[in-house]
C-alpha cells in the first residue's frame, strides 16, 4: 500500500458525497505537493489529473470543486512535468482558469493561493515581471490569519528578485516573512533557511564578503537539516546542489561533488529530471573550475535537452551560455559564438533579460578580443549595457567594464593592450575587413570583389567558406546559367 492509499483510506466513507470525494483527493495531493512528493499527488489525485496537452474534466463539477481540481493539476504540472514540453504553458491555462473561478466564488484566499502557483510558472518560463504583478496581487487578498500561505508566496516572491540579481529587495522580503519561521515546521523552516542562504551566497559573490560565504553554509546546512526531518527528499537535494556551488566558489570541488552525489541519488530515486538536470548544471560549474571541459560538454548535453523539452527558458539560456563558454575552452569557436547569440535570443524572448545580458558579456569576453568584428563588439556592448542596466550585483558591473575596455580597444585600434591579443586573431580581423570592404565595393559580387582584391574568384571563394563564413551573406546569390539547347553530341 503507498502513502498515497493511506492518506486516502477515508474515500470509504459511505457518507461522502462524490464532490467531497473529489475534495478530499485534491486536499491530500496539496499536501504532497507543497512537501515536493509529486509522485504521491499524482497518486492523490488518480483520474482527475489531466496528462500534457490535456485538460481535467470539470465541466460537470460546481465551480468551487472544478477550481480546486485546476489547481492542484496546474501546480503539479508546473513543478513536477518540468522536463515535458509545453507543460509551464497548459499548467498556466489551468492555473488562470482556477484563479478566474475562485474570484467568482468570493473565495480570494484560494484564488491568491493559485495565483502563487502561476506566479511561479512566469518565474520558470523567465517572464519575471509577470510573475512578480501575479505574487503582488496575490499578496494583496491575503490578510494577517493567512500566515503560512503568504510566507510561502514571499519566499516565491525572492525567487524573481533574485533571478533579476536584486538582492537586496530578495532580502528584504525575507525578513518581513521572518515572524513566520520562528514557530513553523521543519518544511517552512527549511524553505526559510535555503532561500536566505541562496540570498547570502550571492550577496558573497557580489561584494567579496566572506562573512557573508561562512552565513550562506550555515544556512544552507540548516536547510538540509530541516528537510531530512521533514521528509522532503526533493528539497533537500535543491539545497545540496546550491552548497556544492557555493562550496567549488571557494576551491572545495571534491566536496562539492561529494554533495552533488547526494543530491543525483535523491532525485534520479524520484524521477525528477527538471531538478536533476539543475544539479547536473551545477556539476558542469564545478568541473569548468577544475577546468575540466570535456567532462563538462558531455553533462551540459543532456542538461540542454532536457530544458528545451521542459520549456524552462531561462534555465536554458543558462546552460546554453555555460555551454558557449565550454566550446570557447575548447577552442570550438564558430559553434561558441552560435550558441551564446541563441542563449542571449531565448532569454530575452522569454523576458530575462538579465540572462540575456550576461549572454552578450560571455560572447564579447570569449569572442571580443578578435573573433567578432569591431562593429560587432560594439554592437554587442550596447545590448548588454542595455540588458543589464538594473543590475546590482558587483560581478556583473566589473565584467560589463571590462566588456566595455575590451570595445573601445577595438575601436580605436589598440588590440596589443588586451591580454586576450594574438597575431592570428589580428591577421584575421584584418583580412576580414578588406574582404568586406571589397564586397561592398563590388555591390556582392565575388567575381568583381576578387578582381579588386588581385585573387582568383575560386581563391576567394576558398577563404570566404574556410575562415569568414560571417561574410558569405554579403555576397548576391549565383546567377543560373541557362541550360544550353546545344546538345551533346552522343
Amino acid at each position: 500500500m503507498t502513502l498515497a492509499d493511506e492518506r486516502l483510506k477515508e474515500l470509504d466513507n459511505p457518507s461522502l458525497t462524490a464532490d467531497e470525494r473529489i475534495l478530499l483527493r485534491c486536499r491530500v495531493a496539496a499536501d504532497f505537493i507543497h512537501k515536493g512528493q509529486y509522485e504521491g499527488a499524482r497518486e492523490a489525485l488518480g483520474e482527475l489529473r489531466s496528462g500534457v496537452g490535456e485538460r481535467p474534466d470539470v465541466k460537470n463539477l460546481p465551480p468551487v470543486v472544478a477550481a480546486e481540481v485546476l489547481l492542484q493539476c496546474g501546480a503539479l504540472m508546473g513543478l513536477g512535468a518540468s522536463n515535458v514540453s509545453g507543460a509551464q504553458e497548459q499548467a498556466q491555462d489551468l492555473l488562470t482558469e482556477a484563479v478566474r473561478k475562485f474570484k467568482s466564488q468570493g473565495k480570494y484566499q484560494k484564488a491568491a493561493e493559485a495565483q502563487g502557483e502561476l506566479g511561479a510558472c512566469y518565474w520558470r518560463l523567465g517572464a519575471f515581471n509577470e510573475a512578480r504583478l501575479v505574487m503582488r496581487e496575490a499578496l494583496e487578498n491575503l490578510t494577517d490569519a493567512d500566515v503560512e500561505l503568504k510566507a510561502r508566496i514571499l519566499i516565491r516572491q525572492t525567487l524573481v528578485e533574485i533571478s533579476e540579481n536584486k538582492f537586496h529587495e530578495a532580502l528584504s522580503i525575507l525578513k518581513e516573512a521572518e515572524p513566520v519561521f520562528t514557530s513553523a515546521n521543519d518544511a517552512l523552516k527549511g524553505k526559510w533557511h535555503g532561500q536566505k542562504g541562496l540570498i547570502l551566497a550571492r550577496l558573497a559573490s557580489r561584494e567579496g564578503d566572506a562573512a557573508y560565504t561562512d552565513r550562506a553554509i550555515i544556512e544552507f546546512t540548516a536547510a538540509i537539516y530541516h528537510y531530512e526531518q521533514a521528509g522532503h527528499e526533493r528539497y533537500c537535494a535543491t539545497n545540496l546542489s546550491n552548497l556544492a556551488y557555493l562550496l567549488s566558489r571557494l576551491g572545495r570541488h571534491a566536496e562539492a561533488h561529494e554533495h552533488l552525489d547526494r543530491a543525483g541519488v535523491a532525485l534520479a530515486r524520484l524521477h525528477d529530471a527538471g531538478l536533476l538536470a539543475q544539479v547536473d548544471e551545477t556539476r558542469a560549474r564545478v568541473l569548468i573550475a577544475e577546468k575540466k571541459y570535456r567532462e563538462a560538454n558531455r553533462i551540459l548535453a543532456g542538461v540542454i535537452r532536457t530544458f528545451e523539452k521542459g520549456g524552462a527558458s531561462a534555465h536554458l539560456a543558462d546552460a546554453l551560455i555555460l555551454q558557449g563558454v565550454v566550446w570557447a575552452r575548447l577552442r570550438a569557436n564558430a559553434n561558441s559564438i552560435h550558441i551564446l547569440r541563441q542563449a542571449e535570443n531565448i532569454a530575452q524572448n522569454s523576458g530575462a533579460l538579465t540572462n540575456a545580458g550576461l549572454a552578450a558579456l560571455t560572447l564579447i569576453e570569449e569572442h571580443g578580443a578578435g573573433l567578432l568584428s569591431q562593429d560587432e563588439v560594439y554592437k554587442i556592448y550596447l545590448r548588454a549595457n542595455k540588458l543589464l542596466k538594473d543590475t546590482q550585483d558587483a560581478e556583473d558591473i566589473r565584467r560589463l567594464r571590462a566588456c566595455a575596455l575590451i570595445a573601445l580597444r577595438r575601436l580605436a585600434g589598440v588590440p596589443l593592450g588586451d591580454k586576450n591579443f594574438t597575431l592570428f586573431n589580428a591577421v584575421h580581423e584584418f583580412e576580414a575587413k578588406i574582404i568586406e570592404q571589397a564586397l561592398e565595393a563590388a555591390e556582392g559580387s565575388v567575381t568583381k570583389a576578387a578582381k579588386l582584391l588581385g585573387v582568383k574568384h575560386q581563391s576567394l571563394i576558398s577563404i570566404l567558406n574556410m575562415r569568414h563564413k560571417r561574410l558569405l551573406k554579403k555576397r548576391t546569390p549565383a546567377e543560373r546559367r541557362l541550360k544550353s539547347i546545344i546538345k551533346d553530341p552522343e
